[in-house]
């Protein structure tokens, strides 16, 4: 039924990972996770909300993610700059005593803040000239419902020493900060918090950690990374299957790791995007929503097809990357959205993820 393709290769493992793992390690090496540590006081306040609220498993069910859910007010350019690019995502506690109407005054600080920490022991003066500048913008109409906080990008550019005329900034950092359908954690908190607990960054770690310091120190947050397990992948690679696309720009592809000694083997298995939403609408019953059924019915059939032509048992290995047409995303927390349409939709779900590690 399926045209595929597969591929083994071996490469040396860099991370160990446990199936079951919804929170990622923490190690001694110098990575952004490791500089942001301490218990803050919102998260004390959180714990007690904890001891009060039972656990919630993950849903059954979920709504297929529609298209064309952006706010009228919505910026295009930025949307299409969010696009084709590879984000590390994090999980945030909310940020104390947040203003969008300092964002001018948030750019100064943060501004001199990384050119202090990149030259330590020397003086630096707020607003001092220097070849970086730190942007901060709303990402208006990037939300779920109304409730929602505004979304906002934080961009670090580099300075031309060009005549002004022919200055060009290249971009050396971004991470943005969202919040879709995120009423679960808004109930909790008071209107002194603001709630975006979806951290999203592109550039170098050493970059994200300086930025996620500065950010833990003045608003009273906790930056966590935000892993995928195989559990959650497979749920994305059922609910972006489900969505109706114009057209496709990618091959639906899957990756498997098999642990071994002293190398893992990759397993990629790559299917044509209209078969894999024809195996999709086989195994769908439940108009407008995936089910947990579905979600393993999906990748049992996926199996099974694999099995018969390579005899290999791939419920026996782990699913670390899904991507299709609509987005891409890794074990490791690394996500690329692809379609515009779709953005509020992954988004939501990555929220949703969020939320769950923060609680």
């Amino acid at each position: 039924m399926y045209r595929n393709g597969v591929q083994g290769r071996y490469k040396q493992t860099m991370d160990s990972y446990d199936a079951s793992e919804s929170t990622p390690r923490q190690s001694t090496s110098s990575r952004p996770e490791d500089y942001f540590i301490g218990a803050t006081f919102l998260q004390k306040r959180l714990e007690s909300v904890r001891k009060q609220t039972s656990f919630v498993p993950t849903p059954p069910r979920r709504k297929i993610p529609h298209c064309s859910l952006l706010q009228e007010d919505v910026d295009l350019q930025k949307v299409a700059f969010l696009l084709h690019k590879q984000w590390t995502l994090y999980s945030l506690t909310p940020l104390y005593k947040f203003s969008y109407s300092n964002l001018k005054e948030y750019s100064r600080l943060l501004n001199a803040f990384i050119v202090a920490e990149k030259q330590k022991g020397l003086a630096v003066e707020v607003g001092e000239d220097f070849n970086i500048k730190v942007i901060f913008s709303t990402l208006l109409g990037i939300k779920g419902t109304q409730r929602d906080p505004e979304a906002f990008l934080v961009q670090i550019l580099s300075k031309s020493q060009l005549p002004s005329e022919n200055r060009e900034s290249k971009v050396l950092w971004t991470g943005w900060f969202c919040c879709i359908f995120g009423d679960s954690l808004l109930e909790t908190v008071s209107e002194d918090f603001t709630c975006l607990p979806l951290f999203l960054a592109n550039g170098t770690e050493s970059n994200t950690a300086i930025i996620g310091t500065w950010f833990q120190k003045t608003f009273d947050c906790y930056f966590s990374p935000l892993a995928i397990n195989a559990f959650n992948l497979s749920w994305m690679a059922a609910m972006w299957t489900a969505c109706k696309m114009d057209h496709y720009v990618a091959t639906t592809e899957f990756l498997w790791s098999v642990p071994c000694s002293p190398q893992s083997l990759d397993i990629s298995y790559a299917i044509h995007p209209e078969d894999a939403k024809a195996l999709w609408d086989s195994v769908h019953k439940t108009p407008g929503e995936v089910t947990q059924e579905e979600v393993d019915l999906f990748m049992d059939c996926l199996y099974s097809h694999f099995h018969r032509h390579f005899k290999i048992h791939l419920s026996a290995t782990r699913l670390v990357r899904v991507s299709t047409s609509v987005a891409s995303a890794h074990t490791d927390g690394k996500i690329k959205i692809l379609c515009h349409k779709y953005l509020i939709g992954v988004l939501a779900y990555l929220t949703e993820l969020a939320i769950f590690q923060i609680e």
